[in-house]
């Protein structure tokens, strides 16, 4: 069973036989998915002139120059050091093309959210449940996400049932050298429910099957998009222990956005916790930043918002939302649970929200997107306003 770290070493030595044998791909005379002549071609992508375009597992980056030519802000990411080299030389200085050599996951934590992300063949290289809630939030609200993805191989073996990989074969061109690659070639059923449990809309699927009688390959092209609205996902159904009834979310809010993390639960979350004994809501805030994010703040420098008061089984949960505008330091993880630190644009906040987290965003901001359960918001007032 190959790696990722395998698969980029098999696309690099292809990448080098490419090179040694000096050929040539054409441009792009018509687009395709996978499948020359099967199938719409660049209209699934919509219109595209000034949208921000990424490309994920571009190879030589035919498509996404084809793209910047109708004034598309395209990025194309490949993994692979070889194929960014063969895509670079090929388009050194295109208009509008920008040629990026990086883990496709990674790269998308890090990016701003793109109006349009696609894949020619390139998504079932990467485990779904690595790759999904990155091209999630690596979307725009209303974004959208198409790509294709192996179905059945040239001798007909169908996709899979489960969503594991399989060793698929990756033939070096003129030659009789076949490497294996992992691949999640799932069934459409799977990939529907692998979207919608990431958070995207699927809108259609279309098959793209070879022309030629004697091939059994085909592929299917998804669509979806990423919801206008961001969903929360509630607690556990176990009520707290009656000593964490009692917390603070922190809204760090500064030009880039609001801090969120990525907890293990799989949540993207303020910085918070429990009021220790003693404490004042903002000292609990500023010692949580720091102990989650390595950020520091002034107890006496920031802004307790409100009460939210809501149930959770037979325990009132009581989480005091608290606005840092002032701060110093860069984010970073220090607690195992939560990390992945990092400022989000507000029109354009991950997926999904922890549900505290949610309703604390709401409390200070009523016009944000976010969908939760109803809390009762009690305005705060410190001594001495």
């Amino acid at each position: 069973m190959t790696t990722g770290k395998d698969t980029v070493g098999i696309w690099n030595t292809y990448a080098t036989h490419q090179i040694t044998r000096g050929f040539q791909v054409p441009e792009l005379d018509r687009w395709d998915w996978g499948i020359p002549e099967a199938g719409p071609g660049i209209n699934a992508l919509g219109e595209v002139a000034g949208l921000r375009v990424l490309d994920l597992g571009s190879g030589l980056g035919r498509h996404a120059a084809n793209l910047a030519d109708l004034g598309a802000k395209v990025t194309a990411v490949d993994a692979s050091p070889g194929q960014h080299q063969r895509a670079l030389t090929r388009y050194p200085d295109h208009p509008g093309l920008r040629l990026v050599c990086a883990d496709a996951v990674a790269h998308l934590r890090a990016a701003d959210p793109y109006d349009r992300i696609y894949s020619v063949g390139s998504v079932p290289y990467l485990d779904p449940n690595r790759l999904l809630p990155a091209l999630t939030n690596g979307l725009q609200p209303g974004g959208c996400l198409v790509f294709s993805a192996l179905h059945t191989t040239s001798l007909g073996a169908g996709p899979s049932t489960e969503v594991t990989a399989r060793p698929e074969i990756l033939r070096l061109p003129d030659t009789t050298d076949d490497h294996p690659v992992n691949m999640w070639v799932l069934n459409v059923q799977l990939w529907q429910s692998l979207l919608v449990q990431h958070g995207l809309t699927l809108e259609s699927v279309t098959a793209l099957d070879s022309p030629t009688a004697d091939n059994a390959v085909s592929y299917r092209r998804y669509t979806a998009y990423r919801p206008n609205r961001v969903p929360s996902r509630p607690r556990t159904n176990a009520p707290p222990a009656p000593n964490i009834a009692l917390g603070v979310g922190g809204i760090v809010h500064g030009p880039e956005g609001a801090l969120l993390g990525h907890h293990r639960r799989r949540t993207w979350e303020l910085a918070g916790g429990t009021v220790e004994p003693g404490e004042t809501f903002a000292e609990a805030t500023v010692r949580e930043l720091h102990e989650e994010a390595d950020l520091e703040a002034d107890p006496d420098n920031v802004q307790v918002l409100s009460m939210l008061l809501d149930r959770v089984g037979d325990v009132v949960q009581l989480t005091v939302p608290v606005l840092i505008t002032h701060w110093s330091g860069i984010p970073q993880q220090r607690e195992e649970t939560i990390g992945s630190w990092r400022f989000w644009r507000l029109d354009a906040l991950p997926q999904p929200l922890f549900m505290p987290s949610a309703q604390c965003l709401t409390a200070w901001n009523p016009g944000l997107p976010l969908d939760h359960p109803p809390a009762s918001f009690q305005p705060y007032a410190s001594p001495g306003r």
